[in-house]
C-alpha cells in the first residue's frame, strides 16, 4: 500500500475561511478514495493578542481591516454562502465575540497525538461551535466539552487546560511555518512542498492532491 500523502492544514479556530477550507478540502478528498492522506492540523494565531474576554465580532472585523459594520456583515454573508455550498452551516449572528485560540490548539496538538482521526473530529467541533453556535472557544470548560464530543478524555484535556502542557510546542509549530513563510490561513501544505492558499473549491484541491501524488519524491 503506498505511503499516505501528509497534508498540513495551516489554520485557525476564529478564521472562517478556514472552515470553507476544509469543507472543500473534504469534498476533494473524498473524490479521491485511491489516494491515502495523512491529514495534520497545525497552528496558527489570528488574534493572539486578545485576552481572554475577546472582542466584539463586528466591532473586531472593522477595526482591523479598515471597513464598516455593513461591509463586514456583507463578508459574513458572502463566508455563509461559500459554507453553505460546501456543507459548512455557518450562524454569524450567533458569532457575537472573537476569542484568543491558542488554548484551542493546545488541545488540538494534544489530539493529534492521541491519533489523525480524533484531532480532525475535535477540530470539527470547535469550527462547529464557534461558528455555527457562537461559543467560546477559549473557556476551558466548552474546550472540555467538545474533546469529549471528539471522543477524548475529558479529565486529560481539563488536565491540559489548567496547567501549560504543549504550549512550547504549538509556539514552536507557529515559529516553524511563519519562518517558512505562512502569513496568512487556511494554508494547505501537500507532500511538504506544494502550497495551496485560501478557502479554495474542491476542484482546486482535487487537482493538486493529483499533482502532489503523481510527483512524489
Amino acid at each position: 500500500m503506498a505511503e499516505p500523502l501528509r497534508i498540513d492544514f495551516v489554520s485557525d479556530v476564529s478564521c472562517p475561511w478556514c472552515a470553507v477550507g476544509l469543507a472543500s478540502l473534504q469534498q476533494a478528498l473524498a473524490r479521491l478514495p485511491d489516494v491515502p492522506v495523512e491529514l495534520h492540523f497545525q497552528p496558527f494565531e489570528l488574534n493572539p493578542q486578545l485576552g481572554a474576554e475577546g472582542e466584539d465580532a463586528v466591532g473586531h472585523l472593522t477595526r482591523k481591516y479598515g471597513i464598516s459594520a455593513e461591509q463586514a456583515r456583507a463578508n459574513g454573508e458572502v463566508i455563509r454562502q461559500r459554507g453553505a455550498e460546501y456543507g459548512f452551516a455557518f450562524d454569524m449572528a450567533r458569532r457575537e465575540r472573537v476569542y484568543n485560540t491558542f488554548d484551542a490548539h493546545r488541545l488540538l496538538h494534544w489530539a493529534g497525538l492521541e491519533g489523525a482521526e480524533r484531532q480532525l473530529m475535535l477540530k470539527q467541533r470547535l469550527l462547529r461551535a464557534y461558528f455555527g453556535e457562537g461559543e467560546d472557544v477559549s473557556d476551558h470548560a466548552v474546550l472540555a466539552r467538545l474533546a469529549e464530543a471528539a471522543g477524548l478524555d475529558g479529565e486529560r484535556a481539563r488536565a491540559i487546560l489548567a496547567a501549560a502542557a504543549y504550549a512550547e510546542d504549538v509556539r514552536l509549530h507557529e515559529q516553524f511555518f511563519a519562518a517558512h513563510g505562512i502569513q496568512a490561513v487556511p494554508s494547505v501544505i501537500l507532500d511538504r512542498r506544494l502550497l495551496v492558499q485560501g478557502g479554495q473549491p474542491p476542484d482546486v484541491f482535487e487537482q493538486a492532491i493529483r499533482q502532489a501524488a503523481a510527483t512524489r519524491q
